[in-house]
């Protein structure tokens, strides 16, 4: 673990990321391919614009629903749900 790591919690899998990394960024990393929630059809969808716009990359984060991955910077002991938990 780095000196600037910190702990986060993916679908209650303890993972490290560098400080200043995006909750997709590190959903990346801990998932491949990074599945962040199911569309309505019950597809499951992943980050595409990286900048908030397209918002396939929703998730719950420490209890709040629909929050954009791509724009939410981890902090210690963070709490990420996303669609995987219920697959």
């Amino acid at each position: 673990m780095a000196e600037d790591d910190i702990e986060i919690f993916i679908n209650g899998s303890s993972v490290k990321v560098g400080a200043g990394c995006s909750v997709a960024a590190a959903l990346a990393m801990a998932s491949a391919p990074g599945i962040t929630r199911r569309s309505v059809s019950g597809m499951l969808r992943a980050p595409l614009c990286g900048m908030g716009i397209c918002q396939e990359c929703r998730v719950s984060i420490d209890g709040r629903v629909h929050r954009l991955a791509c724009q939410t910077e981890c902090a210690a002991g963070m709490r990420i749900v996303t669609a995987q938990a219920a697959a």
